[in-house]
């Protein structure tokens, strides 16, 4: 349920009285159950919430939130809205429950509300955020993130690194063994028809060494050699077309070569039904895309969408992603 100073269990409880949900998942809350029915009181929801200490004996239907209850240390001193070391130690507890059922398991999926970095520190607890936190607790070496939104998948060759540092990591092998990497996740999740693009990195591609060299040096070597190896891949394609191109069908997805290129792209295209897909581990996590929204949290006006959305494109993808294996 995220950091529970944020607007993580509102979304979650507002997701899980919604019938659609439970179309296609069996969905059930790894959080504590007090703060919970707390919230739900305060912004005047009032759904079952229902601790269940195994999901197979879980009720699921609407307005009945299951949860799998994890004490919560320090719940009387939460205050909703800020940062603190008590909600931050709560938030990885939860990831960290919910992965073990994962890898043990008894869920095929764990689509993840959000967790705020200051209060980590706060609690002493040094990761950038759930990608890193997972790949520890997976023992997986650089996971791969891929946003979804309608049918534009975005890959990104770095995430949460200076702007300056992502264009060093432009280079010919990085770029190779993501191409690669890509197309295998593409497979975990069941894509086989299509080809990948990999946006550029400099103005129109560097018009062949006039404004970048990236693209001559690193790049088009890479997609070369990717494309001798067996790849469906073409690029560097100029990353102010290639997202359109991509949501027109053109490509199955694209390797954006920052972390803002691909996120302006998704989130410009629909903000709120952006969703973060972490694929390499032994297990599949999906993301809602936003913060914890601290300024609005307990004041009953956050969007479920997002939450919604994650929990859909988990049931989505678990089946193939549980097939073809880690």
């Amino acid at each position: 349920m995220g950091d529970p100073n944020g607007i993580g269990p509102e979304i979650v409880l507002k997701a899980l009285i919604n019938e659609e949900v439970y179309h296609y998942a069996k969905p059930f809350v790894v959080g504590n159950a007090d703060i919970l029915k707390g919230i739900s009181a305060k912004i005047g929801l009032h759904p079952g919430v229902r601790i269940s200490y195994e999901p197979e004996n879980a009720e699921y239907k609407p307005g009945v939130v299951n949860v799998l209850h994890k004490k919560t240390e320090g719940v009387e001193r939460l205050r909703i809205g800020e940062i603190q070391k008590e909600a931050g130690l709560a938030a990885y507890n939860y990831i960290k429950f919910a992965c073990d059922l994962a890898m043990a398991g008894k869920a095929l999926a764990v689509a993840t509300a959000p967790i705020n970095k200051e209060s980590l520190r706060a609690a002493e607890i040094n990761y950038i955020g759930h990608t890193e936190i997972l790949a520890d607790l997976t023992n997986t070496d650089d996971p791969l993130t891929m946003f979804e939104v309608r049918n534009l998948r975005v890959f990104f060759l770095s995430r949460h690194v200076p702007l300056a540092k992502a264009i060093q990591l432009c280079k010919k092998e990085r770029i190779l063994d993501y191409i690669k990497r890509c197309q295998r996740a593409l497979r975990q999740l069941g894509v086989y028809d299509g080809v990948m693009a990999v946006a550029g990195l400099n103005p129109h591609c560097g018009e062949h060494g006039l404004f970048g060299v990236e693209e001559v040096n690193e790049i088009e070597p890479a997609v070369r050699q990717a494309q001798t190896e067996g790849c469906a891949v073409v690029g560097p394609i100029g990353a102010d077309s290639v997202f359109a191109q991509a949501l027109s069908g053109r490509y199955n997805s694209v390797l954006s070569l920052y972390h803002d290129q691909g996120h302006i792209a998704t989130k410009t295209l629909d903000f709120e039904r952006t969703v973060s897909i972490t694929i390499g581990m032994p297990i599949l996590r999906t993301s809602v895309d936003h913060g914890t929204a601290l300024d609005i949290a307990g004041k009953g006006i956050a969007s479920p969408v997002s939450m919604i959305e994650s929990i859909r494109l988990a049931a989505k993808y678990a089946p193939s992603y549980a097939r073809v294996g880690h």
